[in-house]
């Protein structure tokens, strides 16, 4: 201890006092600080964090505040206590757990060809015959949920899945609407009371189809019927057969097949006046068939359905008569075809055994018409044999003057290519003569003048040195003065250097 007893920042001991640390009155302060600093972070972090993870939802729970009125399960005033509506998505929150609680839930996924219908589990309860919800109202929402996630509270909405409406090709669908002001009642205009087809903010059958193709729709607001707009095959037999009285008082029954299709643009209507494809069959096209067959059919006699043009003639009436009666509701006719006419037996054995004879003769007509043709047929053969015998003697022949003409030509080819060849040596020979002596007059032309120059040049070079000795001394002197490294010479006039005496200068 100093004389102000104040405790050194170190540490003092001796032999038999323990070692004590000192630390200065700042550093507790410090460290208190941090010690609530960190206090505080392990609170906030592991009591006040939310953190929702991937493709989860934080469901918050008011603690504190008005207890909910009674049957009530969701917060959605403030200051009340309880579930809050409003969903927290993927993050970092911190909120007081002393006011807030909260829950983790996965979200919602709605998967690919399905439809997902909400259903509020709070607000107020519907009006008497009211099944859609409106804002702040419990019941089912009209807004569906189309294929994807969504941050939804499941203690606020349940969520009901239904498969998307699916319209294959060649088919439409029939929307019946089943919320809205219904078409019997008497608040409506009298002209838009009881009719087949309503408006879009009525309960009824709407006018527009749904063409082929994917529909999210709410399944608790509209209905769709798929009608199928393809051609469809109706075969008349058995009970379903066409029976009608003859001229003659004869029951006939009449087999075939009807074609049609249903129209798109009356396929709503239709539909809702007639019913299914069934009804469309049996009230509309065959009461239509059989009043014409019994009208039309009792024209002629019965023995006129099985020979003859009136078969053939009634079936493009009936097919016309179906035209013009099914068009107006809405069902195209493509064709109507008689198979089969069943007249009764004594009328048909009559008919059959005329059909015998008439055949019978025609089998001996086609035997006598075969005997024919094979007397024909041999005859034919015999000329057939003369004639190939004829050719084949006029081919030898023509064969023969052919290979005669063709060694004539080919001999007269060869000749004619011989005398061609020896011109165009003769030619070829006479052309390199000419050449050559062309060559020699050239290469004559090319040394004269070459001499000519040279010697122009020799003579242009003499004049500029005044003669021709001084050029002759110039190129001397030009060759061997470079050449000469030593000259050992008197001046005697019969010396070695008198031999250079005529090519010093004059004096």
């Amino acid at each position: 201890m100093n004389e102000h007893n104040t405790p050194p920042p170190y540490a003092e001991r001796n032999a038999n006092m323990p070692m004590k640390i000192y630390f200065p009155k700042i550093s507790r302060l410090w460290f208190f600080i941090l010690c609530a600093a960190g206090a505080a972070f392990i609170f906030v972090w592991y009591f006040c964090r939310i953190e929702p993870g991937s493709d989860k939802i934080a469901i918050l729970i008011h603690k504190t505040g008005v207890n909910l009125p009674s049957g009530q399960i969701i917060a959605d005033q403030p200051g009340q206590k309880g579930i809050i509506p409003e969903v927290l998505p993927e993050g970092r929150y911190f909120r007081n757990p002393y006011n807030w609680g909260w829950k983790y839930a996965p979200i919602t996924d709605i998967p690919a060809g399905k439809v997902g219908v909400l259903t509020r589990l709070y607000g107020k309860d519907l009006e008497r015959g009211q099944i859609i919800a409106n804002a702040g109202s419990k019941g089912i929402v009209a807004d569906i949920l189309r294929p994807g996630k969504y941050r939804i509270n499941p203690f606020a909405y349940q969520i009901n899945m239904f498969e998307a409406i699916s319209i294959r090709a060649g088919c439409v669908g029939v929307v019946l609407s089943q919320i809205g002001m219904d078409s019997l009642g008497n608040q409506l205009p009298e002209n838009k009371r009881n009719t087949f087809l309503v408006e879009n903010d009525m309960k009824g059958v709407l006018p527009k189809v749904l063409d082929p193709g994917t529909y999210y729709l709410n399944p608790y607001i509209f209905n769709v019927v798929e009608v199928n707009l393809q051609s469809q095959r109706f075969v008349m037999s058995g009970d379903d057969a066409i029976s009608f009285l003859t001229m003659d008082g004869f029951t006939v029954n009449v087999e075939g097949t009807l074609e049609f299709a249903i129209e798109r643009d009356s396929a709503a209507l239709l539909t809702h006046r007639v019913g299914d494809m069934d009804d469309v069959i049996k009230k509309i096209i065959l009461p239509r068939a059989r009043g014409f067959s019994r009208l039309e059919g009792s024209k002629s006699p019965a023995i006129n359905y099985i020979v003859g043009e009136t078969r053939q003639k009634f079936q493009n009436n009936l097919e016309a008569h179906l035209k013009e009666k099914c068009q107006p509701w809405g069902v195209a006719i493509k064709s109507a075809l008689v198979r089969n006419i069943i007249v009764p037996e004594e009328i048909a054995s009559i008919i059959r055994d005329r059909e015998i004879a008439v055949q019978s003769a025609k089998k001996y007509e086609q035997q006598i018409e075969q005997a024919k043709s094979k007397a024909e047929l041999t005859r034919q053969e015999m000329l057939a044999i003369q004639n190939r015998e004829k050719v084949a003697a006029d081919t030898a022949r023509i064969r023969a003057v052919i290979v005669a003409k063709q060694d004539l030509a080919v001999k007269t080819v060869a000749a004619n290519k011989d005398l061609e060849v020896a011109k165009l040596e003769n030619e070829a020979a006479s052309f390199q003569v000419q050449a050559m002596l062309s060559k020699a007059e050239a290469e004559r032309d090319v040394i004269r003048l070459t001499n000519k120059a040279e010697a122009d040049v020799f003579a242009e070079q003499a004049k500029a040195f005044g003669s021709g000795l001084n050029y002759a001394k110039y190129v001397f002197y030009q060759r061997i003065g470079p050449k000469i490294k030593t000259i050992l010479s008197g001046d005697q006039p019969g010396g070695l250097g008198s031999i250079f005496t005529p090519f010093l200068p004059a004096k």
